[in-house]
């Protein structure tokens, strides 16, 4: 009887999982999007030795041993049983299949995050002595507030609680024969009753989790015993301020007549466990199950022959690879069919040059809200959609690319976002750069007030004179504007400084450059209007029709070959707002907040819960977190949220006070309670770590100086994680999701209403594309029908 155990914290190293990642490409890309930057460059690079600290370790060790994992499954091997040492023990419910990997990877991902919190904890692992006698050891030292933390074997016990005791403990099994003891590296008391709290927090965001009933039985910690088929949240909350009952679990090994043990991890730590057990004299097989084995959740001998007999009901096995990352059956790869009159909407010179089936784009969302998945399915259905690079590191969006380059049957029908960011000096620099690397070849340029020189450079890379003379840009670049005098700028060819400057740099050649000339920056302007994000709060029925106007004259002025093209987005959620916009004279449309209600979106299921329930009056304005002293704003939800409220009332509070310290205690109070969670010099360790650890050292710096820039930071801190709580569905800071979104999600939500697209799991987005195209062109048909008729 084989047995798989998935060691935990501890047996992380730098460099671990080398081997792996180049075999299971599409686990990176999935880690690597719920992480927010490489795992492979966290694993194998150890960047600030942060494998090492408690947030960081779980999610990479986990991704590790799932990745060893799938190894050891592709070879067509299953154990009878599982079991895992503290955070091996997600790894064994993985294999189990009682979450998929990416599940798996966001619970853990919590999970670090709330135990790197708890800061003040020592853990030390006391080797030489039974449980009974450590426990009377504390006892004796007067060390009550240190609890047992993990019962490893008959004689290695590791105890955890508040470092300042940990000092008596030390001493007093130095001063016992045959007792020695090894501080671990731990920032936390894990395991012990000082983890409730997190344990608390922890137990909220697991009751938001879909659980599958364990297919293979697995061991918990908490109890040494199998996991019931419907205790898996219950279990885990527990483990965190429980001990891990590792002995119990090895000797239930034993009684199970296991006599095959595979260990998973990056340093050998479970199997001398193992053997030591298998050492102890007692520890023999039980030749006949107990009675109440099926009461206590364990699986019968049947079951464990049926999943050997049925490779499809065992975890990973080669018909139901790990791999797999959906949690919910996967969706039928999408139907091209197309309608005749939905694909003459727009400019067909547009279609042609974008090579889509109708003049349509879904928009780009930030942070990967746009993902790889709604990107791929998009181009595999003839459209196209722009990654979310926004808010992502170089790493993330690199594995993004490669992804998408190699996804088969796009031909190159996507896109990827470039987001202007006024705070981050050289980012769209080293974007463009990557960009280039990977030879995309078309960008939707977002919050740009004016033309940059990343801008000219992607645009033109690659631009020559065809053989008849005619300029030729090999890109494309869509840029989205609310104001004219902006979109003059993309209009125009680039102004012959920047040509010169790029010229000089060596960024363009001089076939290049001339090219550029006779070129415009954007040969297509998308105007926003009333949309998610960065807005002015523009008005469409104004905005395209004056824009389209400009851009006529714009392309009699520079003699263009071909004349400019003028988008419109913003409030586009129903067939009569699409149709519309093409009888204000658009070329082609581009959605973005209908996109987001999608099961391809890289948001969390709670945000799609709350886009779904939404009407066209449950948006409200907000600042925008990068944008944040200059005043700009973003579109985003109300209903069920305090975010706009709260973040409206940062800004005001930033713009009446020149620091912190003028803040009265009411206002602290309520900033660190709602805002921060966290008491102010906590909140600015945390500000100072992230920007510390993004290279941004200048910022602390100056906040030091100015306590007015100290206050800003530390208020868009709160726009960073109400950010991410809402990517990640955590249940304790629903209260604070910060969700970007226009009132299209509202219109689309009332025009589904009764309809098969009425669960947003239905609404993939080639089927959203669909809807409003046809839709659009069946309204314009009917009323030109009505207008004509005598």
């Amino acid at each position: 009887m084989k047995a798989w155990l998935f060691a935990g914290q501890g047996s992380q190293r730098a460099g671990m999982g080398e081997a792996l990642f180049d075999r299971f490409p599409e686990y990176e890309a999935v880690a690597d999007r719920v992480l927010g930057e490489s795992v492979r460059a966290l694993c194998l690079e150890d960047p600030d030795g942060r494998l090492h600290r408690t947030r960081w370790t779980q999610p990479a060790l986990y991704v590790v041993n799932a990745l060893a994992c799938a190894q050891a499954t592709a070879e067509g091997r299953a154990p009878d049983v599982l079991a895992g040492h503290s955070l091996g023990e997600y790894n064994a419910l993985l294999a189990a299949g009682c979450f998929g990997f990416e599940t798996g990877l966001r619970i853990v991902r919590r999970r670090g995050e709330l135990m790197g919190e708890a800061d003040g904890g020592a853990m030390l692992a006391v080797v030489g002595l039974a449980p009974e006698a450590v426990r009377a050891l504390l006892d004796r030292s007067g060390a009550t507030d240190v609890d047992l933390a993990n019962l490893n074997t008959a004689t290695q016990v590791v105890v955890s609680g508040p470092a300042g005791s940990m000092k008596a403990v030390r001493a007093a099994v130095r001063a016992t024969p045959g007792a020695r003891c090894v501080p671990l590296a731990a920032s936390g008391a894990f395991h012990s009753r000082h983890m409730r709290p997190a344990q608390e927090r922890f137990a909220a965001f697991l009751a938001t989790i879909a659980f599958r009933p364990p297919r293979i039985p697995v061991l918990a910690n908490v109890t040494g015993r199998p996991y019931p088929a419907d205790g898996v949240a219950d279990l885990l909350a527990r483990q965190i301020a429980s001990p891990v009952r590792w002995h119990e679990t090895l000797r239930e090994l034993v009684r199970r007549g296991v006599d095959e043990v595979r260990e998973f991890g990056p340093r050998p730590m479970l199997l001398p466990m193992w053997k030591s057990v298998l050492a102890e004299p007692d520890a023999e097989p039980e030749r006949k199950r107990e009675p109440d084995a099926v009461a206590r959740g364990a699986r019968e001998p049947d079951a464990v022959a049926r999943a050997r007999r049925e490779p499809r009901s065992r975890p990973g096995s080669a018909s139901v690879p790990l791999r797999v990352v959906r949690e919910t059956p996967a969706a039928p790869e999408p139907e091209v069919v197309g309608d005749p009159a939905a694909a003459r909407l727009g400019s067909a010179e547009f279609r042609e040059d974008h090579d889509v089936r109708y003049a349509y784009l879904a928009g780009s969302m930030f942070r990967g809200v746009s993902s790889v998945e709604l990107v791929a399915r998009l181009g595999r259905a003839g459209l196209r959609g722009y990654f979310g690079a926004g808010g992502l590191d170089l790493g993330t969006v690199e594995q993004a690319l490669t992804t998408l380059a190699r996804t088969p049957g796009l031909d190159g029908r996507y896109g990827v976002n470039l987001l202007h960011d006024l705070t981050r000096p050289g980012a769209e620099d080293a974007l463009t750069a990557l960009l280039l690397r990977h030879d995309v070849r078309h960008v939707e340029a977002a919050a740009f007030t004016a033309v940059t020189p990343a801008l000219v450079r992607f645009r033109f890379t690659g631009a020559h004179r065809a053989a008849d003379g005619t300029p030729v840009a090999v890109r494309t670049l869509i840029a989205k504007c609310s104001r004219p005098e902006v979109a003059a700028h993309f209009m125009a060819p680039p102004a012959e400084g920047l040509l010169r400057r790029l010229l000089a740099e060596g960024s363009l050649t001089p076939a290049e450059a001339e090219a550029a000339r006779g070129l415009p920056v954007a040969q297509d302007v998308c105007v926003e209007g009333d949309s998610a994000g960065h807005t002015d709060g523009g008005v469409s029925l104004a905005l395209v029709p004056t824009t389209a106007a400009l851009a006529e004259e714009m392309t009699a002025r520079h003699g263009y070959a071909r004349r400019l093209r003028v988008g419109a987005c913003g409030g586009l959620g129903t067939p009569e707002a699409v149709a519309a916009a093409f009888v204000l004279g658009a070329d082609f449309v581009v959605t973005g907040s209908v996109n987001q209600c999608s099961p391809q979106a890289g948001t969390s299921d709670a945000v799609k819960d709350l886009l779904a329930a939404l009407d066209v009056q449950d948006t409200a304005y907000a600042p925008a977190g990068d944008l944040f002293e200059l005043g700009s704003r973003v579109q985003v939800v109300r209903k069920g949220t305090l975010f706009a409220a709260r973040a409206n009332k940062l800004y005001q509070l930033y713009r009446r006070h020149t620091g912190l310290d003028d803040l009265d205690e009411a206002t602290l109070a309520w900033l660190e309670h709602d805002c921060l969670r966290a008491p102010l010099a906590e909140a600015w360790s945390r500000t100072c770590a992230h920007y510390r650890d993004t290279g941004r050292v200048h910022e602390i710096e100056r906040a030091e100086r100015e306590p007015r820039h100290r206050m800003a930071l530390l208020f868009r801190s709160y726009f960073a994680r109400t950010n991410r709580a809402a990517q990640e569905g955590d249940p304790a800071e629903r209260a604070n999701y910060q969700v970007h979104c226009g009132p299209a999600a509202g219109a689309f939500n009332r025009c589904v209403a009764g309809t098969a697209l009425e669960p947003w799991r239905e609404r993939h987005v080639e089927r959203i594309a669909e809807l409003l195209m046809t839709g659009a062109a069946r309204i314009l048909a009917e009323r030109l029908a009505a207008y004509t008729r005598p």
